[in-house]
């Protein structure tokens, strides 16, 4: 279904959109930030930490050496109180996906695993590809609504094409 390449390009994918949107709120006031502006997870902030915490959330999951976050969904909008301490955490975050990527073989993304899922408050047993696929969704999923909180607030939000990704950075 899915190949280590394709590991490779979306965990590249996912670091260049977060240092573009880290880039577009600097300096923007926190309050702007913490403003509700009646998304999913409310503001452009809290969807940025939610997004950190599923991140994490799934590479504990592939990676028995990544560690868990604390709390759950419901939790995961107040993880960092500032842009620059979700800066920090995301680059981290960021470069876990990316030595992740880097390391996994085509074996790594067959078969099934075995995690419990808070959503659904029970363990699951689930094919690791989709898993997989759903970690990078999520993350441009949630983006997304980034994108169009900055877009509303009338921030410039960052391209977010694939093909304009640089090739080398």
């Amino acid at each position: 279904m899915i190949t280590p390449d394709y590991c490779r390009l979306m965990a590249r994918y996912n670091a260049w959109q977060n240092r573009q949107i880290e880039k577009a709120l600097e300096g923007v006031p926190l309050e702007a930030l913490k403003a509700d502006h009646g998304a999913f997870f409310g503001s452009i902030l809290g969807t940025l930490n939610h997004l950190v915490w599923g991140d994490r959330m799934w590479m504990s999951r592939f990676d028995p050496s990544c560690e868990k976050p604390e709390g759950g969904i419901g939790d995961s909008t107040e993880l960092f109180p500032t842009l620059g301490a979700w800066s920090a955490e995301r680059f981290r975050v960021d470069g876990m996906i990316s030595r992740w990527a880097a390391e996994v073989h085509a074996v790594g993304l067959t078969g099934s695993f075995r995690f419990y899922s808070g959503a659904l408050g029970r363990e699951v047993t689930k094919q690791i590809a989709p898993c997989v696929v759903h970690m990078f969704n999520h993350q441009t999923h949630h983006r997304g609504q980034v994108h169009a909180m900055m877009t509303r607030t009338g921030l410039k939000a960052p391209v977010t094409d694939l093909f304009i990704m640089p090739d080398e950075e």
